[in-house]
């Protein structure tokens, strides 16, 4: 069982920074690949970046690519994901999610999932 439990969220302005993190419990987060999703309000989730278990590769949503980064630390059991130039667009609730490949997690194979932060970009 992982437990993931997301923070960073908060209001911002347009072209703003933000770095959400997402802590997880258990001895076994390198074994699993991470990842981003977001949902806004009446949207369905989507994906927005993931990285593989050791961290040596990443895959970005188009529509986050270019404006932010995620990392891990295995060490600190941490994700992160850093956005840069926000947009008012970019407000939605932002989960974490663990999954076995960054493939899986593109797709939405997700094993376990966080209980989201909030982000909200306003113009």
């Amino acid at each position: 069982q992982v437990q993931l439990v997301e923070s960073g969220g908060g209001l911002v302005q347009a072209g703003d920074s933000l770095r959400l993190s997402c802590a997880a419990s258990g001895r076994t987060f390198s074994s699993y690949a991470m990842g981003w999703f977001r949902q806004a309000p009446g949207k369905e989730r989507e994906f927005v970046a993931a990285i593989s278990r050791g961290g040596g590769r990443t895959v970005y949503a188009d529509s986050l690519k270019g404006r932010s980064t995620i990392s891990k630390d295995n060490a600190k059991n941490t994700v992160y994901l850093q956005m840069n130039s926000l947009k008012p667009e970019d407000t939605a609730v932002y989960y974490c999610a663990a999954g076995s490949d960054t493939s899986q997690l593109r797709l939405g194979t997700i094993q376990y999932w966080g209980q989201g932060t909030q982000v909200t970009v306003s113009s």
